[in-house]
């Protein structure tokens, strides 16, 4: 199993914020994260990065604690896409891989702008980039080294109707060799998009399994979200 989570506790001051999560994933799957704000979704994802600690409980990624080590299998696209907009759309990828000193790094930024549908826009300031382009260059550079784990955060807030289903068939096909989890508010994304769902509410999951399951169950995502988040 490439992520395993086990009984993960988070407090932020006397706030609980995650109560006992667990949940295990393998890769070739887009796992659906929802939840109500305040859920502890981010917190989730922070921890399974290593970018935060949690309080208690467990998280293995292919076996290890999340580290500098395991980073290099996991890549993370945060909500707030955080770019460098006055570099080029290759010179910032380039960048990037060189941090994670990519031997084929020239042949991997080549392969990935075609990857992610940037070839008409990689000469290009970020800055001059819209919207959509821009979270494009942002899952790039999360893909750049090739992760096993891929993790976004609401990668499709503030796209048009025509950038969305662009970016949701993108998410799909990196879903078909990696895990991918996805957090979005956008219910219908989770029935276009994801093979399994995990809800959470008030730092704890209140449903999960997949997600052909749960719509024959419930009828819809959003009756199954508006059910169990009473």
């Amino acid at each position: 199993m490439l992520l395993e989570i086990c009984d993960i506790r988070k407090k932020y001051g006397e706030q609980l914020v995650l109560d006992g999560v667990n949940l295990s994933c393998d890769e070739g799957s887009i796992v659906g994260l929802l939840g109500p704000n305040g859920a502890g979704k981010s917190t989730l994802m922070k921890i399974v990065t290593g970018y935060i600690t949690s309080d208690g409980g467990s998280v293995l990624v292919d076996g290890k604690k999340p580290s500098i080590a395991s980073s290099r299998i996991v890549g993370y696209l945060p909500e707030h896409n955080p770019l460098y907009l006055d570099m080029y759309v290759k010179e910032y990828l380039e960048f990037v891989g060189g941090l994670y000193r990519l031997d084929n790094l020239k042949q991997r930024v080549t392969d990935v702008i075609s990857e992610v549908g940037l070839k008409s826009e990689y000469r290009k300031r970020i800055s001059h980039l819209s919207k959509g382009f821009r979270q494009r260059v942002g899952i790039a550079a999360a893909i750049i080294h090739n992760p096993r784990l891929l993790i976004l955060d609401e990668p499709t807030t503030g796209l048009d109707p025509n950038q969305l289903i662009e970016i949701r068939t993108l998410i799909k096909c990196l879903g078909k060799q990696r895990l991918v989890i996805l957090s979005t508010h956008i219910m219908q994304e989770v029935e276009a998009v994801c093979d399994d769902v995990v809800l959470l509410n008030h730092g704890r999951i209140v449903a999960s399994g997949l997600k052909d399951k749960l719509v024959g169950e419930y009828g819809s995502i959003e009756n199954l979200f508006h059910n169990v988040t009473k």
